[in-house]
């Protein structure tokens, strides 16, 4: 599922679109009650000033000011001719007041505006599990393009700044302008119904924030917030995050690593990076009731897909790396599996035979 940006119109906050939405329902609302109004008093005032029945004295209302011209229904008295008088000028006054409303929305872009404001509106809310990634830096930059070599992640970029806003848009992400760490910026992203939030702000406190406000809105969202510091590492788990990433820390061990160990981490990158086209790494949750209770051997994964188990996490958060054939499959459990797309595949039609595809797992890249 991918999605095109809206490109093309001036980068508002969604809440400011919203207001102005609501300020032009507002005023259109007070054009209509003033039309109405200016019918029923020319309608009543031909009623009582001149005796005319009410269609009469509707008909001469309308044409009077619409300006039409087609002449008197009835002789009007002295007083008749003032009223009308007034009426025009009333009319004549109000209507130019609409039409100069009117032009000046659509001179100015507002009309534009509030079309594609609604059109964006729309494609929020069509977005379901999708993820929501909080700053387009570089750390932000590296994760969309991730995301979208998967090809299928539906996901929507959040940033305050314009330029970084224009970048996503010519990348043609799907872009939400505004503060992340409000409830209204992140409610009119989807996080209701979103899967995962990645705070990759600049800053440690923005991201703090962003994960707080995230986690109240929606508690089953899965977190993963970017930290520059040890400190803001603990600041961050404390606050919620499921996941704290510092690219200093993590890129200074992975650098010790590959300096230590570089055919291991030559063959884990191929497999995490998609470099390495010939397998990948999946995670499937168990949902099968008939595994549930099963030992790895007597379940014959392997035998039956090819696909090697690295390691089982279980639902209280206990993870068994390297499990043996004894090892015995519990509900919940989420097995961490290797193989080819193929394998893969295979693996998931029988965890998940029946299962919808709103609900599978995540399928592997196509070669």
């Amino acid at each position: 599922m991918s999605f095109k940006v809206l490109s093309n119109y001036r980068q508002l906050q969604p809440f400011v679109l919203q207001r102005e939405i609501e300020q032009y329902q507002r005023t259109l609302v007070i054009n209509v009650a003033i039309l109405i109004a200016l019918v029923a008093i020319g309608t009543l005032g031909y009623h009582l000033i001149e005796g005319w029945d009410w269609f009469d004295a509707l008909y001469m209302t309308i044409i009077t000011l619409a300006t039409i011209g087609y002449g008197e229904t009835h002789p009007l008295h002295f007083q008749g001719r003032l009223f009308t008088l007034s009426l025009i000028i009333m009319g004549v006054a109000s209507i130019g007041y609409i039409v100069a409303q009117f032009t000046n929305a659509i001179a100015n872009g507002h009309i534009y505006d509030i079309f594609q404001a609604r059109r964006q509106r729309k494609i929020m809310n069509s977005l379901d599990k999708h993820y929501i990634v909080c700053g387009f830096g570089r750390t932000g930059r590296q994760v969309t393009a991730e995301f979208r070599a998967e090809g299928s992640i539906p996901f929507v970029v959040i940033d305050s700044d314009a330029e970084m806003i224009a970048q996503a848009e010519q990348s043609e992400y799907l872009t939400v302008k505004g503060d992340a760490a409000l409830d209204q910026t992140l409610l009119f992203a989807g996080i209701e119904r979103a899967v995962c939030i990645v705070a990759a702000l600049p800053s440690d406190a923005e991201n703090l924030y962003t994960v707080l406000s995230a986690k109240t809105l929606n508690p089953q969202i899965r977190a993963i917030a970017r930290a520059s510091t040890e400190e803001a590492m603990q600041k961050l788990r404390r606050g919620g995050a499921d996941e704290v990433i510092s690219p200093y820390i993590t890129g200074g061990k992975r650098m010790a690593a590959v300096a230590l160990h570089p055919q291991v981490m030559d063959f884990v990158d191929g497999i995490i990076a998609g470099n390495n086209r010939s397998f990948y790494i999946e995670e499937y949750r168990i949902d099968n009731p008939v595994y549930v209770g099963m030992t790895l051997k007597k379940a014959s994964l392997r035998s039956q897909t090819g696909v090697l188990v690295l390691a089982i996490r279980r639902s209280d958060g206990n993870l068994i790396a390297g499990p043996d054939g004894n090892t015995e499959i519990l509900e919940g459990d989420v097995l961490i599996s290797m193989g080819t797309p193929e394998q893969l595949r295979e693996l998931n039609q029988i965890l998940s035979p029946l299962a919808k595809e709103s609900n599978m797992p995540r399928l592997p890249r196509a070669k």
